[in-house]
């Protein structure tokens, strides 16, 4: 709608009296069409918010009985709003990490990843680790993994280390093999593996937890960098309408990754809610002591579930397949923890009251979970579990229904397919493919699905799943009538899933998730009507307006303020 003048009125209503009971709401919205989410109230017109919440929803003659002689009234003249999204899987470390250093999302070519690299050179100090993320082979050229002998070309003089799209494997040069020690001697870690040539060197790609020879000595970030990169996501997800993020950084980047976003709220500079997943391997002491200081019921920060990777993934054939790969016939991929040693942690964990979100991508690895989540609640206590299954990407019939049986929600990126649908086939063959992506098929069983990006992986952009989910083809078109069309889901279930369902998934549906009195103002104005649109529209679509705890953070560029005698608001895009 780009183009269209977007009203945002300031106004002073002399001719209504202000009564105690009616001073006013601080914001009220008027002439939409809200999609509120809330099972009972459905659609609505208009909603006013006071403070940080939402005071009530109704008609726009119902509301205007709110506005008062300071309310910021925003005539939406039509327009389609709907809670916030809430990105149930990001990695907000990696991003800014990414953000901070080489981005290779979309290179094309071996060429390409090479000059991007030399093009940065100039930013890093010699003998600086230079960082770099989001290739994909399948989409090169070349069709292959590029070379360690590849980026020495591009320099010696810097340790490299590029992630694939999926951040279970990387490439390194010589020179951060070098300095991880790494060599035609150093044994496979288990969970991982150091690919080697005919020879039996090291190529320079690295597979899942081999990954840790090298993140380990890279240099940690310093608190500001941390926060400089925080902000720069942060100013995403403002623009995308995210806002909320259920983050797993604390695994890769450790305390120090919540103690800059600490820093960035008690500065009042958290334009998001975060709320944090804690190492599921680390002692029991030591989450009880981050459970502390992080806290578990502050609506902008808290921790939350127990976060692990059992498997490894689709794209780096690592993920733990009951048959083998399709085009790997010797490799069925891996655990990486060993399934009798995650059952105990699981039951114990459980015993001690603990929410947990275990990373399963193949159909053998999501059983194995699932096992073990269902030991754990014959054995334990009864109680509110919502246990979760990070991706849930290959998925045997016969534990489709597990998931609402147990209760456990389907935490998943349909992002990741708009990619995969060109290679699934390849890797699993035509039979399995039915495996990928079970959206419909979980929703029909009853289960709980909260929906997420898996950022920096994907794009942090959430149209992009609605779209995937409801279409289910490429970006550009096709397949006709989309991949496995029977696991098509609605735009109305698509919303739910990223809104309510990922709030359920985090304990946090009482306070957000619906546009409700009582709720958390945290809302989005879209430029189209996604219930009202084909599906290739919503890939068009864009936010135009971002309210996080009843504050514009985010608002286009073309947004016409008129101005009464109140306040002038500065430009909510210049805090950036």
């Amino acid at each position: 709608m780009k183009g269209t003048t977007f009203f945002v009125l300031i106004v002073a209503l002399a001719a209504a009296p202000v009564t105690p009971q009616r001073l006013g709401a601080d914001l009220v919205l008027t002439n939409g069409r809200i999609y509120s989410v809330d099972s009972h109230l459905g659609w609505v017109e208009a909603l006013a918010i006071t403070q940080d919440k939402i005071v009530a929803v109704g008609t726009s003659k119902e509301i205007r009985h709110w506005i008062g002689p300071n309310t910021e009234v925003i005539d939406l003249q039509g327009r389609f709003v709907m809670p916030g999204f809430n990105d149930a899987h990001v990695h907000l470390a990696l991003a800014s990490r990414q953000l901070l250093n080489v981005n290779l999302e979309g290179t094309r070519s071996i060429a390409e990843l090479q000059q991007r690299i030399r093009e940065n050179l100039k930013d890093f100090e010699p003998g600086e680790w230079i960082i770099g993320g989001g290739w994909d082979h399948s989409l090169l050229e070349e069709k292959r993994i590029p070379t360690r002998a590849e980026l020495d070309a591009v320099s010696t003089e810097h340790p490299l280390f590029l992630h694939r799209v999926d951040w279970h494997s990387a490439v390194a040069n010589s020179f951060a093999l070098q300095l991880a020690g790494i060599t035609r001697e150093t044994p496979d870690p288990p969970g991982g593996e150091i690919v080697r040539d005919a020879e039996g060197e090291p190529t320079g790609w690295l597979k899942d937890r081999a990954l840790d020879l090298v993140t380990q000595i890279i240099p940690p970030l310093t608190l500001e960098r941390r926060k400089r990169g925080t902000l720069l996501v942060l100013e995403q997800a403002a623009r995308y309408g995210v806002t909320t993020m259920q983050d797993d950084s604390i695994r890769f980047d450790g305390w120090d990754s919540y103690r800059a976003l600490r820093e960035l709220k008690e500065d009042g500079k958290l334009t998001a809610r975060i709320t944090m997943m804690l190492p599921f391997e680390a002692p029991l002491d030591r989450l009880r002591e981050m459970q502390k200081e992080g806290g578990t019921d502050d609506p902008w920060l808290k921790t939350g579930p127990l976060k692990a990777e059992v498997d490894g993934s689709g794209g780096s054939l690592s993920a733990a397949m009951f048959e083998p790969f399709a085009n790997d016939p010797e490799n069925d991929g891996y655990m990486k923890i060993e399934p009798e040693r995650l059952r105990t942690m699981v039951l114990e964990r459980d015993a001690a009251g603990l929410q947990m979100a275990l990373h399963a991508i193949g159909d053998r690895a999501n059983r194995i979970v699932l096992d073990a989540y269902e030991a754990a609640s014959k054995k334990n206590k009864r109680r509110k579990r919502r246990h979760r299954i990070e991706h849930v990407q290959y998925l045997h019939r016969d534990d489709r229904d597990r998931f609402r049986e147990l209760g456990v929600i389907a935490s998943m990126q349909p992002c990741h397919l708009l990619a995969e649908i060109r290679w699934t086939s390849t890797i699993l063959g035509p039979e399995r493919e039915y495996e990928a992506y079970a959206l419909n098929s979980l929703l029909n069983s009853g289960a709980v699905i909260a929906l997420g990006t898996d950022y920096p992986v994907e794009g942090l952009n959430p149209l992009r799943g609605i779209y995937a989910a409801v279409a289910r083809q490429f970006e550009e078109g096709g397949p006709q009538g989309g991949w496995a069309p029977e696991e098509k889901i609605s735009v109305e279930d698509a919303i739910q899933a990223y809104t309510l369902g990922s709030a359920f998934a985090e304990f946090e549906d009482h306070r957000k998730g619906t546009l409700a009195p009582g709720k958390l103002a945290d809302l989005i104005v879209l430029s189209r009507d996604l219930t009202r649109v084909p599906p290739q529209e919503i890939l068009r679509t864009e936010v135009v307006l971002t309210v996080v705890g009843g504050k514009i953070v985010y608002e286009k560029e073309y947004l016409l303020v008129l101005l009464s005698a109140a306040p002038t608001r500065p430009p909510v895009a210049s805090c950036f």
